[in-house]
């Protein structure tokens, strides 16, 4: 897909999408600071709400609704659908006339580390753009700690500044005609932003999170039994195992379970995604 003329002449464009909602403070944080640098035109495709490990999930056979809405500074547009298909409609030229020169999935709160690459829907976002051939980056704040509490994210604002730099570079390059083609960049911003160590080109490591499931219970289904499939039973033989296995299948068919996950951090080499995150960089 050809790329718009902005790094040709004039402002270059840069898309932003996520997977937290278009409403989300991180992506807020970064509009502010790409549309203060007054170096860009900013169009924002995103989600219209919270789409977290959406991955690459587009919607197949339902049809999504785009709506416009106000977002200071940007033209942009909230999507009924996950990042992957808001960053499909933002540069397929339905909505909006040009292709953006870059795409920017971010930023999320909470880093995309080794495996978690797979399930982010914000690398989602930013791999849909590579897929058709546009520059894209996918940005992740580490704002919780080691206790699974968030941090205060005000500092955001610093991440989403702490991005400028790089914005610039790929955009120059795009400009110069020397800028990859064969990947896409995903990047971690440490939980101390304000005291990062610098960047650093690493690759991607092994960490990941042990999947875990826990019995919960709601109110909806507290006492409620389906009349209308006990009426359906036609009891035989002996009525009272009839009437508990009745019970017992109306049971399991209303189990209601809780996602749990607990970070697992692999062994790996000091040059990884997680490692360097880790050492503040």
């Amino acid at each position: 897909m050809e790329n718009g003329n902005g790094v040709a002449g004039g402002k270059p464009m840069v898309m932003v999408t996520n997977d937290d909602g278009i409403d989300a403070p991180g992506l807020r944080a970064l509009v502010r600071a790409l549309v203060s640098t007054n170096l860009f035109h900013v169009l924002v495709f995103a989600p219209d709400s919270e789409r977290s490990a959406a991955s690459h999930c587009v919607s197949w056979k339902r049809a999504v609704t785009v709506k416009k809405v106000d977002v200071p500074g940007a033209t942009a547009f909230a999507v009924s659908g996950t990042p992957a298909d808001s960053t499909s409609l933002g540069i397929s030229k339905k909505i909006f006339p040009s292709v953006p020169d870059l795409v920017v999935s971010g930023i999320n709160l909470g880093c995309n580390c080794g495996y978690d690459i797979v399930y982010s829907g914000t690398v989602g976002g930013a791999r849909e753009a590579f897929f058709n051939g546009i520059p894209s980056i996918a940005v992740s704040y580490d704002c919780y700690n080691m206790a699974g509490e968030k941090l205060n994210i005000d500092d955001l604002t610093l991440s989403a500044e702490a991005c400028i730099p790089i914005i610039t570079a790929i955009l120059a390059e795009i400009k110069n005609k020397t800028y990859p083609q064969n990947c896409f960049l995903n990047i971690n911003i440490p939980r101390e932003v304000g005291n990062h160590k610098g960047y650093w080109l690493t690759k991607q490591g092994k960490c990941f999170y042990k999947m875990g499931w826990t019995q919960v219970t709601s109110e909806a289904q507290a006492g409620t039994v389906s009349s209308t499939k006990a009426t359906q039973i036609k009891p035989s033989g002996n009525t009272n195992v009839c009437t508990e296995e009745r019970a017992l299948s109306t049971k399991e068919e209303h189990l209601v379970f809780k996602l749990d996950t607990v970070e697992i951090p692999a062994v790996d080499n000091a040059d990884t995604d997680y490692s360097s995150l880790q050492a503040g960089y």
